[in-house]
């Protein structure tokens, strides 16, 4: 059982996106001069992820690097911990944790725990999800692009008309937010990437947007909607409404009417689910998706030491009670509050306080200078809101070095087309399988002994 320690309190932090790195950056600054906390950051990569920006790095607008930020720089009294969470104990107080290639699991105990692991795609929505893409981490954006680029040169040299056609059909399932955006950044990408293929003509692209609901966007009214919907239509995107996925197969999808769309390329974005380590934590109370259940203050129902905040919890509204969204905008303003509760709880200053936050609004990117959303009462659309929406999340960046290389990609793209490199990730040295269709050479023969001289 964890004991209470009698020196500095050990604030444990689980998670390096928005919410655990800024709750980490205003605890430092409250405790600046101070010896009465130590607080340590565990994530299981060394950087977090500015994920508005995926979009853009994984069409080759943006140099992926600049997409996420190293974690290091930004912290200063915090220890951080590059290591993947297995298990929470919260009778002993402790968190098992890995180090990326290594066997060894350590422990780290805590006076306060703070949960910030984030989520993932929701793949259990549609039956064989797992035989999609998702697009939620840089690696996904990466993977994305490589394979993109794969089909059209693949389809440049393919002589069956129905091959070629799965390999120029792109699918995205669910048109929320994130596959509003992706499928805005995914027709310019692709767009500008055919113009290099000499066999492959725009009128052989095929786009396809899947929505279970009655309409695209459920974020916004039924104009920004009806905007986005036509801006992509313009683009030659099917968008299909009240048409839920009925199953992902490796290279197609199945409809609700029999009916079959052969693609290559399938990417669902069909909402996030919580961290499956989150999930798994007994003793704390959970809704029906597996998020935290906390206060308004933001501390788990239940517990003294346990804090949660972002896409893994439930936080209710004060006023309504209904729980906020799991956006960045959210997030990041649940940081400095977690961080002040905190404070007031280990200096025994008062209660803690209630998260109060009224949404600024919301915003997506379509591509090519246009975007949607809504800023307070103001709807706009367009380049001004595409130009909103590209200075907003340039000024959520922390350093202004990571800003200056964003404001290069985004000049040098101006003038110049997306480029069709792609971003080879596999060690050197390994020669490719085989093809099975194709049978290995045959070994020639060794030569014949020359005659020995003189005989």
């Amino acid at each position: 059982m964890g004991e209470q320690t009698t020196g500095p309190q050990r604030i444990l932090i689980l998670g390096g996106g928005f919410g655990g790195v800024y709750t980490a950056r205003h605890l430092e600054r409250l405790w600046r001069g101070s010896d009465g906390v130590r607080i340590t950051l565990v994530n299981r990569d060394n950087y977090f992820v500015m994920t508005p920006l995926l979009f853009e790095a994984g069409s080759g607008i943006l140099e992926p690097r600049h997409a996420v930020n190293p974690i290091r720089p930004l912290l200063d009294k915090t220890r951080f911990v590059e290591a993947e969470v297995l298990r929470v104990d919260l009778g002993r107080k402790s968190v098992a944790v890995r180090p990326p290639g290594e066997a060894e699991v350590y422990e780290l105990e805590y006076d306060h725990l703070v949960i910030a692991l984030g989520g993932i795609t929701n793949t259990s929505i549609v039956p064989g999800s797992d035989n999609a893409m998702t697009f939620k981490t840089l690696g996904d954006a990466i993977c994305l692009r490589n394979h993109v680029i794969q089909q059209f040169e693949q389809a440049d040299i393919e002589r069956d008309p129905k091959r070629k056609q799965a390999q120029l059909t792109f699918v995205i399932v669910g048109a929320g937010l994130v596959g509003l955006e992706l499928m805005g950044e995914l027709t310019t990408f692709v767009r500008n990437v055919a113009d290099l293929y000499k066999n492959v003509g725009r009128g052989e692209i095929r786009f396809e947007m899947l929505e279970a609901g009655p309409r695209i966007a459920p974020e916004f009214d039924d104009s920004l909607a009806d905007y986005s919907a036509g801006v992509l239509q313009r683009r030659g995107v099917r968008v299909r409404i009240n048409t839920p996925a009925r199953r992902i197969n490796p290279n197609s999808i199945e409809l609700p009417d029999g009916s079959t769309i052969e693609a290559n390329t399938i990417v669902v974005a069909t909402g996030v689910a919580p961290s499956p380590i989150v999930t798994s934590i007994e003793g704390l109370e959970k809704d029906h998706k597996g998020r935290v259940k906390t206060d308004s203050a933001m501390r788990a129902i239940g517990r003294q030491d346990v804090w949660a905040l972002g896409d893994c919890a439930v936080i209710p509204d004060p006023e309504s009670g209904k729980p906020y969204p799991p956006l960045a905008q959210h997030a990041l303003r649940e940081a400095p509050c977690l961080a002040r509760n905190i404070t007031a709880v280990i200096r025994g200053t008062g209660e803690p306080q209630p998260f109060v936050y009224q949404s600024k609004g919301t915003l997506a990117a379509l591509g090519h200078f246009k975007g949607a959303g809504k800023v307070y009462k103001f709807k706009i659309h367009g380049f001004f809101a595409w130009w909103v929406w590209r200075t907003y999340y340039l000024f959520r960046l922390p350093r202004w070095s990571r800003r200056l290389r964003v404001v290069i990609d985004w000049t040098v793209a101006l003038f110049f087309k997306n480029d069709v490199v792609q971003l080879d990730l596999r060690p050197g040295n390994r020669l490719p399988a085989p093809h099975p269709d194709i049978a290995p050479p045959t070994p020639a023969a060794p030569p014949e002994p020359a005659a020995a001289a003189g005989h």
